[in-house]
């Protein structure tokens, strides 16, 4: 797997790491320092454990020689701590120099990978004629970020909106399409109440038999391409996807329709995915069906678990249409990484796919292929989220009922703010209470959804960092200047001061690394990390009654700190408002 994505540019974090690695290479090339932030130094170094047990000796020893070897001149200090901890300060004129350079770069560190990759994201996936309800919110919310975050490192990002819009069930919802007529089925979807569409044509189907037959036969008629079956088909396929971008409207999503390639489109390719497997000797019959027994699954009796790629009545399955996917995605697009945010119950079911592309050839080495998995979206009783009536909720809803707490919120707080501006300021507070929620939890776990909190704008919640960003920028219109970035010099005396610089150094590191392990609560972490280290510099630190050289120095921290926030709520899918 090529690791093009994980570059990182010159940053403290990395000037550091360089440096040290060149003198553990001197040991033992490719040894890892394993460098992090550390409360005892501005960083430390706790490779040297690792390395002296595998080279057979003391740690301290080991310790000296990396020391004496390291090259820190006009970077770093460092001394040894305990049994070989290497504990590093930054010097002053390092850090000065950092900081002036980042003044004057709009992307504060993060120059694009040199090495652009292809990268196809499968995120969000709802349903035709279904609603998009909670259980598609971490599938849209992490995609996305994770698509802004590669898109802003420089790869190239072709999203895939896997839409349902295939199936038997399309016959019944082709044939209450007909009894209700156009008019009133583009009426009905287009207000998003997709769910009750669906709803009535189950009912008919269940309780008519006439009905059940006439879909039943329609479902024969859209298989085999009759043409009116097909632009019924179509109606209800672009007033849902019509519906869909309403929703990522809402939630600033950046998929458009362009993205959505439905299971549909790779009907066509379905027999040759089974034909393909029989040449090369993969499909065993099994009970009537066509399997693959990729090696190391089995199920709970010990006995090997098959992916059924054709059933036994002839029909095609989930794991033809994504193997069909797969062999698209590497095929046609070209993609160097192929990413699928699907929740952990797909898991087994995905793994098998890729093995099984990965036995018939088709999933080279050079493409890395990995399911983004993400837990459950709880209600505030731990339980799976539902409404009180104990439905899944629309995620229309969610939003809807967002902005309608951030506007409460803005009242309570006396916003000067009226119509068209505040309704705006309302939507990006919700939107980043939703997302922040979702994306601040490490993915693969559970989380609860409590918009009391959620919505805050105290402790560890995306309007909080909106607000941190927007007192920053009060400062510069109360500064009654016209205050010019870039001219500042970074004597940093102040510990509070200190300590908000080596935050804003840090930013490089915090993303990539949130990138390279496609995990964006890391990049979160880091942003209400430096939101509370300009609270304690704000707090310790007079800015505008400051004079001379100082006021400037701090004036450029700030302007520093707000251009930080800004730039890594953008990258995750925030908006950064001025006021608030």
């Amino acid at each position: 797997m090529s690791d093009a994505r994980l570059v990182l540019v010159t940053s403290t974090y990395e000037t550091l790491r360089s440096r040290l690695q060149s003198a553990f290479d001197t040991l033992e090339v490719g040894a890892d320092p394993v460098l992090r932030t550390s409360e005892r130094g501005d960083y430390q170094a706790n490779g040297v454990m690792a390395l002296a047990k595998r080279l057979g000796r003391s740690p301290r020893e080991v310790a000296e020689i990396v020391v004496d070897a390291v090259d820190l001149t006009d970077v770093a200090t460092v001394e040894i701590a305990g049994p070989g901890f290497l504990n590093l300060t930054v010097q002053p004129v390092f850090l000065d120099a950092q900081l002036r350079n980042l003044s004057h770069d709009p992307r504060l560190g993060l120059a694009p990978v040199a090495e652009a990759l292809r990268v196809i994201i499968d995120y969000s996936a709802p349903n035709v004629a279904k609603e998009m309800h909670v259980g598609h919110l971490r599938s849209t919310v992490i995609g996305d970020a994770l698509a802004r975050m590669y898109r802003f490192g420089g790869h190239q990002v072709i999203a895939r909106n896997h839409v349902g819009d295939w199936g038997t069930n399309f016959g019944m919802l082709i044939e209450h399409l007909l009894d209700v007529g156009d008019e009133g089925a583009a009426s009905t979807l287009s207000i998003g109440d997709l769910d009750e569409f669906y709803r009535a044509a189950r009912v008919k189907f269940d309780s008519d038999d006439a009905f059940k037959g006439r879909s039943r036969t329609r479902v024969v008629a859209l298989q085999s391409g009759d043409p009116e079956t097909l632009r019924l088909w179509h109606v209800l396929v672009n007033q849902s996807i019509a519906y869909f971008s309403e929703v990522y409207r809402k939630l600033d999503v950046t998929l458009t329709a362009q993205d959505v390639v439905g299971e549909s489109y790779y009907n066509d390719k379905l027999a040759d995915v089974v034909r393909d497997l029989d040449a090369i000797g993969l499909l065993v019959e099994s009970e009537g069906a066509l399997c693959v027994f990729p090696e190391g699954f089995q199920n709970r009796e010990g006995e090997p678990l098959p992916l059924i790629v054709q059933k036994s009545d002839d029909g095609f399955g989930y794991a033809a249409s994504d193997l069909a996917a797969l062999r698209d995605r590497v095929d046609i697009l070209k993609g160097d990484e192929l990413l699928y945010v699907v929740g952990a119950p797909q898991v087994q079911h995905l793994e098998m796919v890729f093995a099984v592309a990965r036995m018939a050839g088709w999933l080279p080495d050079r493409v890395r292929c990995e399911q983004v998995v993400f837990g459950n979206v709880l209600g505030t009783d731990h339980k799976m989220f539902k409404s009180r009536a104990g439905e899944t909720v629309k995620l229309v809803s969610l939003v809807d009922e967002a902005v309608e707490r951030a506007f409460v919120i803005l009242d309570e707080r006396g916003t000067d703010l009226d119509g068209d501006a505040k309704y705006l300021l309302a939507e990006q507070i919700a939107r980043a209470a939703i997302k922040y929620a979702d994306l601040s939890t490490e993915r693969q776990h559970d989380y609860v959804f409590d918009l009391d909190r959620m919505i805050a704008f105290e402790g560890d919640t995306g309007p909080y960092l909106q607000y941190a960003h927007a007192r920053l920028r009060s400062i510069f219109r109360r500064s009654g200047d016209e205050w010019q970035a870039g001219n500042a010099h970074f004597a940093l005396e102040a510990t509070a001061e200190r300590n908000l610089a080596l935050g804003l150094l840090g930013l490089p590191e915090a993303f990539f690394t949130s990138l390279g392990a496609l995990q964006p609560h890391r990049l979160c972490t880091y942003l209400f990390d430096l939101a509370q280290r300009f609270t304690s510099f704000y707090d310790a630190c007079p800015v505008l009654s400051s004079e001379g050289a100082l006021r400037e120095e701090r004036l450029a921290l700030c302007d520093l700190t707000a251009r930080t926030l800004k730039l890594g709520l953008g990258v995750l899918g925030i908006d950064a408002p001025e006021q608030m």
